[in-house]
């Protein structure tokens, strides 16, 4: 994108620019040392939650075809509750999924994309302000 640059005629608007310019990229850095921590956080527990979902549907898978084949009674009721304790781990390690797991990840990884186009752009605007303002 080309800036209006030229079209500034004194030293003292060029540094009031620069200083805007310095708080932004400080902002940026901070932004992007944050959305970095997250995003190491969100790898490790996707691939966590991954494993530990994949072993819970294993199980359930098992029990299901268990629970059937028993006869009514204590062993079955058991077993039942153990389904049920188990679809409900299902239902939390699926939403922690959808928090932490790849497909948030992936998003934090765009964040940090945008967030370092965004750290290139305003270097590039110093930089053509600065050569304009060693010209004035």
């Amino acid at each position: 994108m080309g800036y209006s640059i030229k079209r500034i005629t004194q030293v003292a608007d060029c540094d009031v620019l620069l200083t805007w310019a310095a708080r932004e990229k400080a902002d940026l850095d901070f932004e992007l040392l944050s959305e970095d921590s997250l995003t190491d956080k969100f790898e490790t527990t996707s691939v966590e939650v991954e494993a530990i979902l994949q072993g819970v549907l294993a199980e359930l898978s098992a029990l299901r075809v268990a629970v059937v084949m028993l006869q009514e009674g204590k062993g079955k009721r058991e077993m039942s509750v153990r389904i049920k304790k188990l679809e409900h781990k299902q239902f939390l390690l699926e939403n922690r999924k959808l928090t932490y797991g790849l497909l948030a990840l992936l998003q934090k990884e765009l964040d940090i994309q945008r967030i370092e186009n965004e750290i290139k752009e305003v270097d590039t605007f110093v930089a053509e302000l600065t050569a304009h303002k060693a010209t004035l």
